[in-house]
């Protein structure tokens, strides 16, 4: 019979040692696996807030100053503002709690993964496959928009984040709770996040920063909020026997919520006779909210029966 280990840090246990359905821990990592961390619920609520005065920030300067800016000036300071949403809800996730952190390296390193994915496949995939055909009638042409952002933005967009965490940190020891999931998915989501946000500033020049930033935050909002949702489906299937159709079961769920979403806030921006990002932002920061809300919920109930035997 081979020896027994903890399926997080792979030191040998005893018999008697904790399991999950086939699973064994050391004590240590079983209540990790098992604690309630509701310090990430104030970083949600904190997150959201600060992507909200971020955005009246800088319509506030954007008004009063009325800035005149061309060539790389221009482009510098919408790829300074494309960076700030990401920057500060990685930093608002990580110091929430200075007793439940994760290591800050590695959420840069998923971050920063998230944005080499964008770059190099996302980015590519989005501008060049399954092109928008014309000659179509309005309603047609809204059909073909939805399965667009379906199978090319929400698919691809989803694989890639979620590729960015299940072949990294998803097999070591520092994916420890089922709730960092959530947190890994959330960095690698704002980091592809930070990628679509600089391509859309570079290819419109920085134009019109009080709308660009809009736009970015609506991008980081609903990024983190999809791949909310895939790390969850990441944080059960390491730690329960969830069956084999688990994750990709999750996987076509978040793809088809991202190509939806992101066909709905389009249509949320574009609500009257012109084009209103301000009903896109209400959108997103509702759907973030709803979202997270809703997995931390999620997440403590399935701890709650873990702990109670169920």
């Amino acid at each position: 019979m081979s020896e027994r280990t903890c399926c997080v840090c792979h030191m040998p246990v005893g018999v008697e040692a904790r399991r999950l359905g086939a699973r064994s821990y050391c004590e240590a990592h079983y209540a990790a696996v098992t604690r309630q961390r509701k310090a990430v619920w104030l970083s949600t609520a904190v997150g959201v807030l600060g992507l909200l005065a971020f955005v009246v920030l800088v319509e506030l300067v954007v008004s009063v100053t009325k800035p005149v800016l061309t060539g790389g000036v221009l482009v510098v300071v919408g790829a300074v503002l494309a960076l700030v949403p990401a920057i500060l809800w990685l930093v608002v996730f990580y110091v929430q709690d200075r007793l439940e952190p994760e290591p800050k390296g590695q959420v840069l390193r998923i971050f920063a993964l998230g944005v080499l994915l964008a770059l190099a496949i996302g980015l590519p995939l989005r501008h060049s496959l399954f092109p928008m055909p014309g000659g179509l009638s309005p309603t047609r042409e809204k059909a073909v928009e939805l399965l667009r952002a379906i199978l090319v933005i929400g698919f691809a967009q989803e694989y890639l984040k979620y590729a960015a965490v299940r072949f990294t940190v998803y097999h070591s020891p520092e994916f420890d709770e089922r709730v960092d999931g959530i947190v890994y998915g959330a960095a690698s989501a704002l980091g592809f996040a930070t990628a679509l946000n600089l391509d859309y500033v570079i290819a419109s020049k920085g134009a019109l920063l009080g709308v660009a930033v809009i736009r970015i935050t609506i991008t980081a909002l609903a990024q983190a909020s999809f791949t909310g949702v895939m790390g969850y489906f990441l944080g059960r299937a390491k730690f329960e026997n969830m069956g084999r159709w688990w994750l990709p079961c999750g996987m076509v769920l978040v793809s088809i919520l991202n190509g939806v979403v992101t066909f709905l806030l389009g249509e949320a921006s574009t609500v009257g006779l012109g084009y209103t990002p301000f009903y896109g932002l209400i959108a997103a920061a509702v759907l973030a909210v709803v979202t997270f809300a809703f997995l931390f919920v999620a997440i403590r109930r399935v701890n709650a029966a873990t702990l109670a035997g169920a």
